[in-house]
């Protein structure tokens, strides 16, 4: 009887021991459903750049390898009674892709703006296709089967993508970004890059 009072002790010291584990594990878990995807490398990094700017709210973001993904090089149009590219390339790859809503008074044109000229300088950048306006074709279009994310779907004329192809030594990469506007409070920014898988 007398070891009574110390047992009851060790078991509540288990219990708040348990508890702690448990929290502990919760805020791991939540850390790690909020985190940003792992960079694919070469300019994946600008893209967590962005993801910093106050003023980008983070929508949606995903990281994945990528098998004969289709990247527009030009606009999207009927064709046969079917949306299409007027262009594009069929790549492999690993893809990192964000989209953010623009806010605070900021215009995703001018998000997408700078992003372009990050794109632009760096090393063995080329630029293979840019689109504004209704000369990027239907944005309805753009939004859900290309991008996925209908809350890039704004009007005609406040569109803009834009794909970039770097070569460096580590690898090959594709850069592009789609920048929509429907109201003064609704402006997002969308961009990818993907890391080609070198050919055999």
């Amino acid at each position: 009887m007398p070891r009574l009072p110390v047992l009851s002790a060790i078991a509540r010291a288990c219990v708040v021991l348990l508890m702690a584990g448990v929290v502990a594990l919760t805020a791991v878990a939540a850390a790690t459903q909020d985190a940003a995807p792992a960079p694919v490398g070469g300019p994946a990094p600008l893209l967590g750049e962005l993801d910093q700017f106050p003023h980008a709210v983070r929508v949606a973001t995903s990281s994945q390898a990528v098998v004969d993904y289709e990247v527009g090089l030009g606009a999207m149009q009927k064709h046969l009674g079917d949306w299409q590219f007027k262009r594009s390339e069929r790549v492999d790859g690993e893809r990192l892709r964000y989209t953010w809503q623009i806010t605070d008074g900021f215009s995703s044109e001018e998000v997408f703006q700078e992003l372009v000229t990050r794109f632009a300088e760096w090393q063995g950048s080329e630029r293979l296709f840019r689109c504004e306006g209704r000369a990027c074709g239907n944005g309805a279009q753009w939004a859900n089967r290309v991008f996925g994310q209908r809350v890039l779907y704004g009007r005609a004329d406040a569109q803009r993508y834009v794909v970039f192809r770097a070569s460096t030594e580590a690898g090959a990469y594709l850069m592009l970004a789609y920048a929509s506007a429907r109201t003064a409070d609704r402006q997002y920014l969308h961009a990818e890059v993907v890391a080609l898988d070198s050919k055999p």
